[in-house]
């Protein structure tokens, strides 16, 4: 009995022992693991709020997270004071979402104020339009959408009005001072900031004083171009200008004569007058000079 007691014994520890084993090598490796997946993450600054244009950066609006040090962006901060040094002050130029990255190429320049001018890239310019509800499309157009710039004019010498685009696919970069009001509505802006071309801001410069400009927003993403731009008058402000159906009248048409050939109608003798039986007893012969008449008495009677 003893000796059943040791072997019992003796294959508890050893199983035991190999229990320590594996746990020893499982700790190992997942100690492992920790340390590779600390040494591959660095701290980013991210959004901790969603930052509107012209936001100035608070702590409280910024959060430090871990972040792949494979995937880092370029531009990012890894601390509150190496963005925003202390006594500078740093706004938001674009949009930033929560816990996105954010990064230099969103915000201005230290202690500068939110200039759209930093939005700008080489060679254009930001010109801005004046608009109202109408020809700014209710104030449903955001910065960054893209639309197309119509102009209504008079011709020269007549009363004539037309519309041309004159601008198509220009993207804008600034609607006012607010988009929205405090209920969260559309606020029609009163001037549009557009990003054109030095050419094409003296066509807008132009415009302006030649006639009325209004916008016209595009779908997202759709860079085709009407390569043939049509002008419209007051002549086309007419049905079925643009392959609508035609009018259809209430009153039916009348069905075209029958047409018979010639040819195939049989002819029919035209019907020869009865004869006039005349009584030459009832006649009379009056002769006026050279000239003999005859009238025909009488009869009524018979």
């Amino acid at each position: 009995m003893k000796r059943q007691t040791m072997i019992a014994l003796g294959v508890a520890i050893v199983f035991g022992l190999f229990a320590v084993y594996l746990l020893n090598s499982y700790l190992s490796r997942t100690d492992q693991r920790v340390q590779v997946a600390e040494r591959g993450m660095t701290k980013v600054a991210v959004a901790a709020v969603p930052l509107d244009y012209g936001t100035p950066l608070t702590s409280d609006k910024v959060k430090i997270v871990d972040f792949p040090s494979a995937s880092i962006p370029a531009g990012s901060f890894r601390t509150y004071a190496e963005m925003v040094p202390p006594g500078k002050q740093r706004l938001v130029l674009r949009p930033i979402t929560v816990n996105e990255p954010i990064l230099a190429s969103k915000l201005a320049g230290e202690g500068m104020g939110a200039s759209i001018s930093y939005l700008l890239p080489d060679g254009m310019r930001a010109a801005a339009v004046r608009i109202n509800d109408v020809s700014g499309v209710a104030g449903f157009i955001q910065p960054m959408d893209s639309v197309d710039v119509l102009i209504t004019r008079q011709m020269p010498g007549t009363d004539r009005e037309i519309t041309d685009v004159l601008l198509q696919n220009v993207k804008v970069i600034a609607m006012g001072k607010e988009t929205k009001d405090p209920d969260g509505k559309p606020n029609p802006a009163k001037t549009a900031t557009l990003e054109v071309s030095p050419v094409d801001a003296q066509k807008l410069a132009l415009g302006e004083r030649a006639g009325a400009l209004s916008l016209t927003l595009r779908k997202p993403g759709d860079l085709q171009d009407v390569g043939r731009v049509q002008t419209v008058s007051l002549n086309d402000l007419r049905y079925s200008y643009y392959g609508s159906a035609p009018v259809q009248s209430a009153v039916a048409p009348r069905a075209a004569p029958r047409r018979v050939s010639v040819a195939s109608a049989p002819r029919r003798p035209a019907p020869r007058p009865a004869p006039v039986v005349r009584d030459p007893r009832n006649n009379v012969e009056v002769v006026r000079g050279t000239t003999g008449s005859n009238y025909e008495v009488g009869g009524y009677g018979s």
